[in-house]
């Protein structure tokens, strides 16, 4: 199989996540390392690629998409033959897309008002009501099987087990049981070993460069 993305990373960042995707879809790809220590994400030539200064991105052809879950559901449906995706039509559909959006419109601005012990904001302005209420469907949603669409694997897993793995470690979530088996289970595929060790290597290069 030919390709022509590249992926725009910096080692143990939310584009971790991309590599292990693209790892399950057997995808080949480029990838553009960007030195974060460095502050390479905010010079003027990765800033033309994504104006935010953040990481991951990719390109394709003509085509640049940015933000977590934007490119997960791009590849995802982009290579639909590999099964990541639930296609439209399929019921799981819907429940896989609630997943895809909720980690960023609603789990990760509860999570960073938590560790900033800030409050929320009042209910009728808040992304996602509560902490406790977002954790609680967490749970509720991981006790109906061994992923997020039960019996199913997709690409909504390695989103999800790549964050909750981060962010129980350090201990900005708290380690239930149901979310600490979820986060192994994910840990165990080969693709994510296989990405994790590779950006471990990455990651120690860029510190010897300085």
């Amino acid at each position: 199989m030919t390709s022509d993305i590249t992926l725009y990373h910096s080692p143990n960042t939310r584009s971790s996540g991309v590599r292990i995707l693209l790892d399950e879809l057997q995808v080949p790809y480029r990838l553009h390392v960007l030195n974060m220590r460095a502050g390479e994400h905010r010079e003027a030539p990765y800033l033309a690629i994504n104006p935010l200064g953040k990481v991951p991105a990719i390109r394709r052809g003509d085509a640049v998409i940015t933000e977590q879950a934007a490119i997960y559901l791009y590849l995802a449906d982009e290579f639909a033959e590999k099964g990541l995706a639930p296609p439209i039509g399929d019921p799981l559909r819907g429940p896989y897309l609630r997943w895809m959006i909720l980690y960023g419109s609603c789990f990760e601005p509860a999570v960073i008002d938590r560790a900033l012990e800030r409050e929320p904001g009042p209910m009728a302005m808040s992304p996602y009501g509560s902490f406790d209420a977002v954790l609680d469907s967490i749970v509720a949603g991981l006790s109906k099987g061994p992923y997020l669409l039960g019996e199913r694997f997709s690409a909504a897993d390695i989103l999800w087990g790549a964050a909750l793995g981060w962010m129980t470690a350090f201990k900005l979530v708290p380690e239930e049981p149901l979310i600490v088996a979820y986060v192994a289970r994910i840990k165990d595929r080969p693709s994510f070993r296989k990405t994790t060790a590779e950006e471990s290597a990455l990651a120690a290069q860029q510190q010897e460069a300085g």
